[in-house]
């Protein structure tokens, strides 16, 4: 018998273009195509903004693709199913029985189903002399196997955006806490610079993030806040720097004297790296002048997150947690007790925990973790050492690493 597929509606329901594109595109269905259902159900939801499908229509649509036996959808298989509306508002957890009708029609104006109604408009299904459906009224999912790949598409496209928005709120978040401490940080220091100028600057900016706006709004404000952030650390950055023009000589003049075959090593691990423990210290020269006061410890954080895993608790909130959580990196590092204790000593706890925190944010480049310390603690004991340079670096680092993700 051959099988006759309506084309228009039933009852005062008009017919549109839209229905006659999704019954062509019916049509055209690859025969071989599989598909499973669940899939492409999953893929719809991401995408329903896009799709034009509400979250009603879409239980609905769940409901509908239960009603079908089959998981995997084959192009030449009959996928016309024919629930009454009983059995939908049942499956779709419960609705009024006009909230089922409005939203079933968005379902076919998205072309997510293809309405096959009968001549009275009911639902049913004709069966031939061996139990075979021959004719079924309905609603036709053909349509979830000729667009599984667009709808697939299209979610992915829509997971990207998320994740960029995310990346974007998540860029404004870290650069607005950066600015507001190394402002405060300035100011504190009277470091000399407009920092009035940044404030400004800072809340003109931060006045206009918008509450929801596109993604591409707030990559703009990103864009801005970045550009900020590198002026402000810049400053701070100079600031350190001009005093530190005599590093270069403080360098050579201690490679001479390292080279001495009768100057006392330190043997750490087994290794004698005071070369290079003290070439890597030699940026710290000549700090008279740097500020005097400890760096707040939301900047210490910043620029040494990586300190934060070695916590008890799996947070810093004060300095004595930056401490205990050093103490467990000290013995990570390898650097012994003795090491430590010196620096604790001639440093100060803070300055030491700091120190630590600062080594094991660049552990894969310092090959020798305790001859380093013991360097700088050298150093320290001479007054040519402060925590500040080695902070800036790291926060100069951080901020080229998040340009090249960006």
């Amino acid at each position: 018998m051959e099988r006759h597929y309506t084309t228009t509606p039933f009852g005062r329901r008009p017919m549109t273009l839209g229905m006659m594109a999704a019954q062509v595109a019916a049509k055209a269905v690859d025969k071989d195509a599989t598909v499973h259902k669940w899939h492409v159900f999953q893929h719809v939801r991401e995408a329903r903004d896009a799709v034009g499908a509400t979250d009603r229509a879409l239980a609905i649509l769940n409901a509908l693709l239960s009603f079908h036996p089959d998981t995997a959808f084959n192009g030449d298989s009959d996928l016309v199913v024919f629930p009454s509306n009983e059995q939908l508002i049942s499956r779709a957890n419960g609705m009024s029985p006009a909230t089922l009708r409005r939203h079933l029609a968005v379902l076919v104006q998205c072309g997510l189903v293809i309405r096959r109604d009968s001549p009275n408009g009911k639902r049913f299904a004709r069966k031939g002399p061996n139990g075979e459906i021959e004719q079924a009224y309905g609603f036709d999912l053909t349509p979830i196997v000729v667009r599984a790949q667009e709808f697939k598409d299209l979610a992915e496209a829509v997971v990207a955006e998320r994740r960029a928005l995310k990346l974007a709120k998540e860029r404004i978040t870290l650069c607005r806490r950066d600015i507001v401490k190394m402002i405060a940080t300035g100011i504190d220091e009277a470091i000399p610079a407009d920092w009035r100028g940044f404030q400004r600057a800072y809340e003109n900016i931060a006045g206009r993030i918008p509450r929801t706006a596109p993604r591409q709004s707030y990559d703009a404000i990103a864009g801005e806040l970045e550009a900020l952030w590198l002026e402000v650390q810049n400053t701070l950055e100079t600031f350190v720097n001009s005093h530190n023009e005599n590093a270069n000589e403080s360098h050579s003049e201690r490679h001479i004297q390292n080279s001495n075959p009768d100057s006392n090593t330190e043997i750490e691990q087994g290794s004698g790296k005071q070369q290079e423990a003290s070439a890597n210290a030699a940026e710290t020269d000549n700090v008279r002048h740097l500020p005097k006061r400890e760096l707040p410890l939301g900047i210490v954080l910043d620029a040494c997150p990586d300190i934060v895993a070695l916590a008890k608790s799996g947070e810093i909130r004060t300095w004595r947690d930056l401490m205990a959580a050093a103490a467990t990196g000290r013995a990570y590092l390898g650097i012994s007790p003795s090491a430590y204790q010196e620096a604790c000593e001639v440093m100060g706890e803070d300055q030491a925990a700091t120190v630590i925190a600062a080594i094991q944010q660049r552990f894969e480049h310092i090959s020798s973790p305790g001859g380093y310390l013991r360097s700088l603690t050298t150093r320290a004991r001479e007054g040519k050492f402060s925590v500040w340079p080695m902070i800036m670096a790291l926060l100069r680092a951080k901020l080229e690493k998040r340009k090249q993700v960006s």
